[in-house]
């Protein structure tokens, strides 16, 4: 068991949780439970499977649930671009978020390349 806390990769993907929180705030009404709601799903689900993969007796069980995690940021850039294609947030305040949601998936990468060497190696 990994103590996820401790992971870059997790405390990157509670900001972007918190930068999503934050640009979606001022969205309409009607999206409470629309747009608004599926972001901030998504975007909580990156840092959330990472901890639960760090929970996993596995790295296989890890790899899976950083699997999970990239998929949810996938679905969190499609989610800033429709939002931004309906006027509900600028190109400019999307940017950030798209730039981190990049840098976190670049990390993914590396600890799936990691976890499958290692997996690998030890014939697992």
């Amino acid at each position: 068991m990994r103590d996820f806390k401790t992971l870059d990769i997790w405390k990157r993907g509670i900001l972007l949780t918190k930068m999503i929180y934050e640009i979606s705030r001022n969205f309409p009404n009607e999206e409470k439970f629309g747009l608004q709601s599926q972001m901030r799903r998504a975007s909580t689900s990156i840092p959330i499977n990472i901890a639960e993969g760090c929970g996993r007796d596995s790295l296989k069980d890890f790899a899976h649930f950083i699997h999970i995690a990239e998929g949810s940021a996938s679905e969190l850039e499609c989610e800033i671009i429709i939002a931004v294609e309906l006027g509900y947030i600028t190109d400019d305040l999307a940017a950030p978020a798209v730039d981190e949601i990049f840098q976190i998936r670049k990390m993914m990468n590396s600890y799936k390349s990691k976890i499958k060497n290692t997996l690998n190696r030890n014939n697992l």
